[in-house]
């Protein structure tokens, strides 16, 4: 044994500087590949659709959601009767899983049937009937399997049988079925659940016939099934009629209509009108699933392009392709310059061209940022932290890309959101409000001087569009060029509208009875009232600049900051004077912003939309002619009057249409911002190899300083090995001596 061990070489563990060598030595040996990517390499070339999220849906049962980091999920799954032409502006409907949009016939008090041009006051009821295609199929889901003998396989479970049940994809069988007619009316139904409390539930009751008393009824019902229950209640809609919605026949099912009312084809168009299956509402209510978050708000099911497939709403989301996609093709049709621009290269293909979409849960702006510019996420927002990185704005106003990101492929689009943030007058004031002369010359003087234009430039880095009125864009009725001008506060020149002067100003100024700012009989300094909720420090500049653009007038403007509770209260109690406030379309028909002016809908009194409390008999007479008439030539002349009474009024300063900017990858196509629609990923394609390179090229490893380190150790480290193994080999008595 000794002469063994004498012979074998000292062995003795390796110090720890050796192995940091050997583990750079491996580190510069790897593939090609990115060291960086956040994503299994297995996927690198797959036909997965890369985007994030940056706080949880709440709701994904179409009852109640509505926000939107829940329709960007909702919108895939699901599919209502009607969807939103993809590339068409202004924004209009087309069937979805409807044959065709629907064409209400009316009824008066008496039942009889009306011509259909007859006069709202007239129609007592509105009729919709809705026919689905045929052959539409859910996509494979636990709550349609069934046994042998034909039964549903998961619909009495026992508490035995969810012992190893922790998710949805722990039941070992799916199935199936067609989509029918009463899917559509179950869902209506459903609105007026008590337990679900649905957000348009109230909207709806005004509209749909009886369905405010189908409220109470349900309610009652679900008192008395779930007296004594914690869980694992259900009430079976099906056995409780609705007057207002109503089964036809296997495809098709009829709303009825309180009135007139032809924005409900707006929400035929959201999830709140998509079925729901009667079995999949049962399956969901059994006993022990909502402790495993095994709920419809959870695991929706639809018959949408897309399933959720993964649902950690604490890292990422999935959507994957749904197999029993009924299939539908990309438009055809677009607007000029789409062609252009690509919009139609997928012109009558199939849909969806995305496999899988992952969502990852980001919640900081710039690691997102830092992640889209490595080709880890396939489009991206610009945040305020990297607009300068990404784009620039000309001496004109005019917006580019940076060369940085014009080198890359980078695409930039840009789109006006339906939306208008403006600053309102208190027409109950007894200053700035009223239909005075002279209370209406200080507003257009103040509408004048506020200069719109620069807010846009200096706080929101050019994103946005001075509002001529309260139409954004994108809606019926909107109009743009010369046309669309307020000629009260701009100028029409050859290079576009021309705010007018600050001397304009101060002329209507002095008209009104403040010249110089001062009160003409008094003498003391005209001083106004700004209420607000935005007092903290980023707040600052913005308020400062709207001191400023009133003290270009001698007007002196005292910030009244309060907590939002308060600000409310003096909202409702029509105690404040200048105020700042914004609306976003739920639906893009003029009605839905041209109701923020009408009388009846005051803040005060009524708790309305028309926080201003404007008051204008011949705009409200005009409104209520207009709200309810079809997109014609005659709709369009009555918003045109309604626009003239309301920029002479000027209970507004108009504010600005905010942009929405976006940037996609050079492997990302068919990318058109729509803001009505939410079910757009079904559109959008990407080119997997054409992303791969360029991530393997903008990622490629930098290995020469870890080379460089590794030999540098070896240089410095191998001579103290070797000296150290000779010492350890000399004889005691040398190493002591």
């Amino acid at each position: 044994m000794a002469v063994l061990k004498a012979a074998l070489p000292d062995i003795r563990p390796l110090p720890a500087v050796v192995l940091c060598l050997l583990a750079l030595m491996a580190i510069t040996a790897c593939g090609d590949g990115p060291w960086n990517r956040p994503y299994p390499a297995k996927d690198a070339g797959s036909n997965v659709l890369y985007s994030s999220f940056s706080t949880r849906p709440n709701h994904l049962d179409p009852a109640q959601s509505y926000s939107s980091n829940e329709v960007t999920f909702t919108g895939q799954i699901y599919e209502p009767p009607l969807q939103y032409h993809y590339l068409k502006r202004p924004y209009s409907l087309t069937p979805l899983s409807a044959v065709r949009v629907p064409e209400p016939y009316y009824l008066d008090a008496a039942g009889n049937r009306l011509p259909a041009d007859a006069d709202a006051q007239d129609i007592a009821l509105s009729v919709y009937e809705i026919e689905i295609q045929p052959g539409i199929h859910y996509q494979p889901h636990p709550a349609f399997a069934r046994d042998a003998g034909g039964r549903l396989r998961y619909h009495s479970l026992t508490a035995d049988d969810l012992s190893a049940i922790y998710a949805l994809g722990d039941f070992e069988h799916s199935g199936t079925r067609e989509l029918v007619a009463a899917d559509y009316v179950y869902q209506i139904k459903r609105l007026a659940h008590p337990r679900l409390h649905s957000p348009i539930f109230g909207l709806m009751s005004d509209y749909i016939l009886e369905l405010k008393d189908y409220a109470e009824v349900l309610k009652k019902a679900w008192e008395e099934t779930a007296r004594g229950h914690d869980e694992g209640v259900y009430l079976d809609l099906t056995h409780y009629p609705l007057a207002g919605a109503e089964v036809i026949d296997r495809y098709r099912y009829r709303i009825t209509i309180n009135g007139k009312y032809p924005q409900l084809l707006y929400w035929l168009a959201m999830p709140f009108f998509a079925p729901v299956p009667p079995e999949a509402d049962r399956f969901y209510s059994q006993p022990g699933m909502k402790q495993r978050n095994i709920t419809l708000d959870w695991y929706p099911v639809g018959t949408g392009p897309y399933m959720l497939t993964v649902n950690n709403p604490n890292r990422r989301m999935v959507l994957e392709r749904n197999p029993n996609f009924h299939g539908e093709t990309y438009p055809t049709q677009g607007m000029p310059g789409d062609a252009g621009k690509g919009l139609l290269n997928d012109a009558g293909k199939p849909v969806p061209f995305i496999d899988k979409v992952v969502f990852s849960l980001e919640k900081e702006d710039i690691p997102y940022w830092n992640k889209f510019l490595q080709g880890y996420y396939d489009a991206s927002g610009i945040s305020s932290d990297s607009f300068d990185q990404a784009v620039s704005i000309g001496a004109g106003g005019e917006v580019s890309l940076t060369d940085e990101m014009e080198a890359q492929g980078i695409r930039l689009t840009t789109t006006v959101s339906t939306s208008i943030y403006y600053t309102g007058f208190n027409w109950l004031d007894p200053v700035v409000g009223g239909n005075s002369e002279t209370a209406r010359k200080l507003r257009q003087a103040i509408a004048i001087a506020v200069d719109f234009e620069e807010y846009i430039s200096i706080f929101l880095n050019g994103r946005g569009i001075p509002a001529q009125g309260m139409l954004p864009p994108g809606i019926f009725g909107h109009r743009s060029g010369d046309a669309g001008v307020n000629t009260l506060v701009y100028d029409i020149t050859p290079e576009g509208p021309r705010r007018k002067p600050v001397s304009e100003a101060q002329r209507l100024l002095a008209q009104a009875g403040y010249p110089e700012g001062r009160d003409i009989k008094t003498g003391k300094p005209l001083v106004l009232y700004f209420d607000t909720t935005a007092t903290g420090p980023d707040d600052k500049a913005r308020l400062d600049w709207l001191r400023k653009q009133f003290a270009r007038l001698n007007i002196q403007l005292v910030i009244r900051g309060t907590d939002y509770n308060r600000f409310q209260e003096k909202m409702l109690k029509g105690t404040a004077q200048i105020y700042q406030w914004g609306w976003n379309a739920d639906y893009p028909d003029p009605e839905n912003f041209m109701f923020l002016l009408y009388g009846p809908n005051s803040k005060v009194g009524h708790n309305g939309e028309n926080a201003s409390n404007y008051q204008n008999p011949e705009y409200d007479r005009l409104f209520e002619k207009m709200k309810n008439m079809e997109n014609t030539p005659e709709r369009q002349q009555l918003i045109d009057d309604m626009v003239a009474i309301a920029r002479h009024d000027s209970p507004w300063l108009w504010g600005f249409h905010p942009k929405q900017f976006s940037l996609n990858h050079a492997w990302y196509m068919n990318s058109k911002p729509n803001l009505m629609a939410n079910n757009t990923l079904k559109y959008r394609r990407i080119n997997p190899a054409l992303r791969k390179t360029m991530q393997s090229d903008w990622n490629r490893p930098v290995r020469w300083p870890l080379l460089l380190v590794a030999v540098t150790l070896l240089l410095v480290v191998i001579p103290a090995i070797i000296g150290h193994r000779r010492r350890q080999r000399q004889p005691a008595w040398t190493r002591h001596s």
